[in-house]
Order: C-alpha cells, then structure tokens, then sequence
C-alpha cells in the first residue's frame, strides 16, 4: 500500500500512511506529523518514495522510516540512547529524537562530511531542533558506521542503520544494551530488513524479516 500513501502535505503523507496501516503507533504518528519532510528531501518531499539528498544518498521512503520506527518503539523509552547509522538527510534522526524524552540522547552516524553538515543544517530549520543540537540530545558525526560508537556509556538501546549492510556487523550487536535492538538491511543483489534482539541476559536473537532496497553501506568517497 506504499504507492498509494503519498500525500500534499506533510499532515496527509502521515495520514496516508496511517491509514494505509504502514503507521500503527500513535507516538510514531505524532513523532512523523512533528517532522516536516521538507525540511530533509530536497524535492517531492511528501511522495512515499526514495529522494535523492546529493552525495551519490537518497532519504528512505516515508514507508520504511516509519517501519523502522515501529520496529524500535519499545526501545524507545523517556533515557533512550539511540545510534542512527547512515544518518544522511537526518530525518529519521529528528523523528527518533522525538520518540524519547529531554534525557534521551540520540546521535547521527554518517561517514561523509557533507551529509553530516546537510543533517544538521536540516535540524536547524526547526527551533525544536536547533534547542537539541545545544542541549547534546541529537548530534551528526562523521565516522564508520560500521563500526557502530563506543562511547563508554553502555551501548545503546536501539540502532538503526539507513544503508544495506554484507551482514550484520558484530560491533553493531555487541553495542546493544540488554535489552536493546538493531535494525538493519542485509545483503547485496538480494536484500531484507533483520531485527537483531539482545535480550536481559545477553542472549541475541536474530530475526530475518521483509526484502528491502537500499544504497550499500561503504567506505567513504576518497577525497
């Protein structure tokens, strides 16, 4: 029901999808509906389609950042700490910022520096967005997301990675706090989405879901 989802506005796109059942949660609804698209996808925001961002990127379907975001919500409480790789456009990150509370800390991954400056200059349109670039609840970095973040504070309840990975990079598993969950494309010619849990006591249950398209997960551009 994607291609039936896209709408003139951001209010209708959001309706749409919800309507369609591609949204079920009212907090991912009203985190999507507090997100203008436009402020992230250069051109035909509202249509529920891939848009190119610049840098050889696209920004993901509305789709699939909702069923992303349905994917992590139980993670997704007030204190999260949330790890967005292949942080592009930043619309997802600002959507996930708006799933957890004032000391929640979510921080954007991406291994090219133009499209960590084009995120945070997409954050910025927002006042909401510019008050959490200087509190530190949201943040753009350049790295390899492949890698995931340590920052020795305990890993990190939910990560999310926007680009298809050859797998699912043990990093990226043992960062996961218990209970924590990544979210990720897999594969090259043939791609799907698996849900990777980390349960209490440690154990990681690996869930193989629907196919997907996405850009690959690489090493960044020499420059």
């Amino acid at each position: 029901m994607a291609w039936f989802s896209s709408g003139s506005s951001n209010a209708a796109l959001v309706k749409n999808l919800a309507g369609n059942g591609l949204i079920t949660s009212e907090r991912v609804k009203n985190a999507m509906l507090a997100v203008d698209r436009s402020h992230y996808a250069p051109t035909s925001p509202y249509q529920d389609s891939p848009q190119s961002i610049g840098f050889s990127a696209t920004i993901s379907a509305p789709h699939m950042h909702a069923s992303a975001a349905e994917s992590l919500l139980p993670y997704l409480h007030p204190a999260a700490r949330i790890l967005d790789i292949g942080s592009g456009s930043g619309y997802l990150t600002t959507v996930l910022a708006n799933l957890v509370g004032p000391q929640g800390k979510v921080v954007g991954v991406d291994h090219i520096q133009g499209l960590v400056d084009l995120a945070t200059k997409n954050i910025s349109k927002s006042k909401e967005g510019r008050e959490w670039l200087e509190s530190g609840k949201v943040r753009f970095i350049k790295g390899d997301g492949r890698l995931g973040l340590d920052e020795g504070e305990g890993g990190w309840d939910a990560i999310h990675v926007g680009a298809a990975a050859r797998e699912a990079h043990n990093a990226l598993v043992g960062q996961l706090r218990a209970p924590g969950r990544l979210f990720i494309p897999v594969g090259e010619d043939m791609q799907y989405i698996w849900v990777i849990d980390k349960k209490e006591d440690g154990s990681v249950v690996r869930e193989k879901s629907f196919g997907v398209r996405y850009v690959p997960l690489t090493d960044a551009p020499k420059e």
